[in-house]
């Protein structure tokens, strides 16, 4: 029997986005995993990989920080893959400043590089280490408001497609007060479009509730846009399989995130998958700005 091609991902990212729960991910779908390697190690690794009678075909590991000065070395590990021909995939995994920060504080651990304590600043410069690294990944997933099952679900979509030669995309709604989402392929403002916000009776509610979907709709600008939309997807999401992506994140704005955005959110996502390819829709910030007002009596 004929051993099957030898798969290698390289996960790494910030400290405290979320790399151990993403090597958990990979030992549930059968990757032999290991965690804090040094880059000079990886080279071992596959090469244990490649042997004839070995029984490991598909690898997953976790370099980072943690590494110190031995982490520079993950260039030279990158170019010697190539060098094997062994065909690999880089997972890079972030969060916002706030996000990370929260975290070493509720779990009340060091940050790695954090030595006087400043956590701020190890941040900052974890930021500039990886800075090469995250530029030729893969995927990058900002896992700020993303819970342990949306990180797995999206990792499984993501390499299970890698096999099948889909294309996983995210559809993500979300409001510009709170910033562009940062792991966005593709960003999508439709501020233009009439705002339900000024409608006393749409206000409080979203673009998940027909009131305020329909409301977005009826115009004839809302229509004219999602055409115009729909055909540029038509014809870029070929052309993303055509060059190997696996995931592709459009990220769709309005102001608050509440009405418009995700209202839009929902059409694209519906287009999408019509088209055969899997989806996940995501409302990053819908709720944040909606403040329940109880009922009058006032017709």
């Amino acid at each position: 029997m004929t051993k099957p091609e030898l798969e290698f991902t390289l996960i790494s990212g910030l400290s405290g986005a979320g790399k151990s729960l993403a090597m958990r991910c990979f030992e549930d779908f059968g990757y032999f995993c290991i965690d804090n390697l040094p880059p000079a190690l990886i080279d071992d690794m596959v090469k244990l990989g490649l042997m004839p009678d070995s029984k490991i075909s598909k690898i997953a590991v976790v370099t980072d920080a943690r590494g110190g000065e031995y982490f520079d070395q993950v260039t030279e590990a990158i170019s010697r893959l190539r060098a094997l021909h062994v065909p690999y995939k880089i997972l890079f995994l972030e969060a916002s400043d706030e996000t990370l920060m929260n975290r070493f504080k509720e779990t009340r651990r060091r940050h790695p590089l954090a030595t006087g304590g400043d956590i701020a600043e190890a941040i900052r410069t974890e930021r500039e280490m990886l800075g090469s690294l995250r530029g030729n990944a893969d995927m990058v997933l900002d896992t700020s408001v993303l819970s342990p099952a949306d990180l797995r679900e999206t990792i499984l979509k993501s390499f299970l497609n890698k096999k099948t030669g889909l294309l996983m995309v995210t559809v993500n709604s979300f409001g510009f007060k709170y910033g562009v989402p940062p792991d966005a392929d593709m960003v999508m403002d439709v501020r233009f479009l009439p705002n339900p916000h000024y409608i006393p009776e749409l206000k409080n509610h979203t673009g998940m509730e027909e009131p305020v979907h329909a409301y977005v709709m009826k115009h004839d600008s809302t229509k004219k846009f999602l055409a115009k939309f729909q055909d540029l997807l038509s014809d870029l999401l070929p052309a993303f399989v055509k060059e190997g992506k696996t995931h592709l994140t459009v990220a769709i704005g309005c102001t608050g995130g509440n009405h418009r955005s995700v209202a839009i959110s929902r059409e694209v996502s519906e287009y999408i998958k019509s088209r055969g390819y899997q989806v996940t829709l995501r409302h990053r910030d819908m709720g944040k700005d909606i403040a329940w007002e109880p009922p009058t009596n006032k017709e």
